[in-house]
């Protein structure tokens, strides 16, 4: 029984991570303004801004929601929290699949 019951938990975590996750083609035309400060290819030109290129997707996911709900606050929270608000959550994901597939 405890088998099942086990089995069944890990069918349902599994299958929600994977029905999260983005599409990094709808990802890239989204990315595209984030070129300007973390580099066209994920790799920032700017010291001190941050590489996007081959993060961790749900880090990514989770930093972006932050920022749009404004719970992050330091750094350059004031750039980007304005850019995170624009993206609903289905942009979200794919922009972190995106960056998160680059390699």
């Amino acid at each position: 029984m405890n088998k099942i019951f086990a089995l069944t938990i890990f069918a349902v975590v599994f299958s929600s991570s994977v029905m999260a996750a983005g599409d990094p083609a709808a990802g890239k035309a989204k990315a595209a303004i984030c070129a300007a400060c973390h580099g066209a290819d994920g790799v920032a030109m700017i010291p001190g801004y941050p590489n996007l290129k081959g993060q961790n997707e749900q880090y990514l996911a989770n930093a972006l929601k932050a920022y749009k709900n404004k719970e992050r606050t330091g750094g350059m929270a004031m750039v980007m929290q304005p850019q995170a608000s624009m993206l609903n959550d289905t942009d979200i994901a794919n922009v972190a699949a995106y960056f998160a597939q680059l390699k």
